[in-house]
């Protein structure tokens, strides 16, 4: 279920449908046959898809992505949200993770999404289809996610071709502060544009017994591109990119997940959290689970800003390095 007034059901998606009547990859009955899960190669793409055994973050939460990507997955007693697919070629072993978890992939309601980059939404076609799930992204990710390729003002669109992912036709666009709302669970997008012009970043709160914590899954603030691309061709760009950085930084935030794990060492908690064993927290409020740190969000967002800044600076010394023209 998701409030009426954060949905808006596009005309674009509607004519697509009657204008070309043949199912797109993702877009066919559940369990349909499809190409949607051929490989996409790429110079990571082996490393990033390497299996990850899935584990418990807190409560009803659980990290059933790959070594390099990641993805969560949210159970309720309604059924099971999921955020983010990785690669066409991630798809099967998330599947996997589900069933190691117990879990069933017909049992996902809703797929959320981060940004519309091949390694984050290349696998949600083909889990949409296996699953019969409904998608949700922002309104500039979900352009991306029907096109099945980025937009022009994506900072990574001068790859070209290299950026195409299988497509996906029918998405739920969510305004900024939206929820996705089942079984109990709240799923709030934050519309966090700038490593894409539709990137999103997702809270929600998830219990044990009577503790409850504050979940994130932040979105890339990474200000790479294809060559050529400067972050400083418009202030308003760099202004929005900021603005992103600053709602990250002022989240409620106890335990996060960013979209690529390694960017706030996850493994590597999630393994001295097995070796500790960790207890609830002391009398004195000494807090014992690695994965839980509410400073997390405050340190992504901070060095985000410093990477930002660093483009930045780059880009200024490039241009005065770069002889003017002469007058004719």
């Amino acid at each position: 279920m998701i409030t009426s007034w954060i949905v808006r059901a596009t005309a674009a998606a509607a004519l697509a449908a009657t204008a070309n009547p043949a199912p797109l990859p993702g877009s066919g009955a559940p369990g349909a046959p499809g190409s949607d899960m051929a490989p996409i190669a790429c110079d990571s793409c082996e490393e990033w898809n390497r299996p990850q055994v899935p584990f418990r973050l807190f409560g009803n939460s659980s990290y059933v992505g790959v070594k390099g990507l990641s993805a969560v997955l949210i159970q309720t007693p309604a059924g099971s949200i999921l955020i983010d697919g990785g690669l066409p070629q991630s798809a099967a072993l998330i599947a996997d993770n589900f069933h190691a978890l117990g879990r069933r992939l017909k049992d996902v309601k809703w797929i959320l999404i981060s940004h519309a980059h091949y390694d984050h939404v290349g696998g949600v076609a083909a889990l949409a289809r296996m699953s019969g799930a409904r998608v949700a992204a922002s309104p500039r990710a979900a352009i991306a996610l029907r096109r099945g390729m980025v937009e022009e003002d994506d900072p990574q669109a001068g790859f070209g071709e290299r950026m195409r992912f299988p497509p996906v036709a029918n998405v739920v666009e969510l305004r900024d502060g939206a929820s996705v709302r089942l079984g109990g669970a709240a799923v709030t997008i934050h519309h966090t544009p700038g490593h894409t012009p539709g990137g999103a970043t997702w809270t929600w709160r998830s219990c044990e017994g009577r503790r409850c914590l504050d979940l994130v899954y932040a979105d890339s603030l990474n200000p790479v591109s294809a060559p050529g691309f400067r972050f400083s061709a418009t202030a308003a760009r760099v202004r929005q990119f900021e603005s992103s950085i600053s709602t990250v930084r002022g989240l409620k935030c106890d335990m996060l997940v960013a979209a690529h794990p390694t960017f706030t060492n996850l493994f590597e908690k999630q393994a001295a959290r097995q070796k500790e064993k960790p207890r609830k927290p002391s009398a004195a409020g000494a807090e014992t689970d690695p994965l839980i740190d509410p400073e997390a969000c405050r340190r992504y967002a901070d060095e985000s800003s410093s990477k930002l800044d660093q483009r930045l600076r780059e880009e200024l010394a490039a241009d005065a390095s770069t002889p003017s023209q002469p007058p004719k």
